[in-house]
């Protein structure tokens, strides 16, 4: 990527978040379909969306934990410790600056060995693309959102 094009991207995300802050201290409701509907890019709408991205490609993976600030939660449909920390995970990623990732382990389980994912649900704190923080099993909202905090 050339650095006009980084430039462009970098400016981009900052009117993503700005826009994603107002909403917030407005208490407007936003959805990716918000965004869609203002007009924005996928590519652009999936840079700080308000729910979680489910990731459907290795590539698109690597895109999406590349910048900022991104948490991963790599789980199973037939988890039932998953299905607890889901609407943990969809609060985090509709009430934080983080952008929020599912990997579907049975879909991808050449991403899960890769991370070393063991079992499930874990979560991967990712910072500028690199992994910051691991947890697993169900997490204490707040402990999770103190996690994200830090590097947000």
């Amino acid at each position: 990527m050339s650095e006009a094009s980084d430039d462009a991207t970098d400016e981009e995300l900052e009117r993503i978040r700005e826009r994603k802050l107002e909403r917030l201290k407005s208490g407007e409701s936003s959805t990716l379909s918000d965004d869609a509907a203002t007009g924005e890019s996928g590519a652009d709408a999936a840079a700080a969306p308000d729910e979680p991205v489910h990731v459907e490609t290795e590539s698109e993976f690597e895109e999406t934990v590349a910048e900022g600030v991104v948490l991963v939660d790599f789980y199973a449909d037939w988890c039932g410790p998953c299905k607890m920390l889901e609407p943990i995970v969809e609060d985090i990623a509709e009430t934080t600056d983080a952008t929020v990732a599912k990997v579907d382990v049975d879909a991808h389980q050449g991403l899960a060995r890769e991370y070393g994912v063991q079992g499930v649900p874990t979560l991967l704190l990712f910072v500028d693309g690199e992994p910051a923080e691991r947890r697993v099993g169900v997490q204490d909202e707040g402990a999770l959102r103190a996690l994200v905090d830090q590097h947000v």
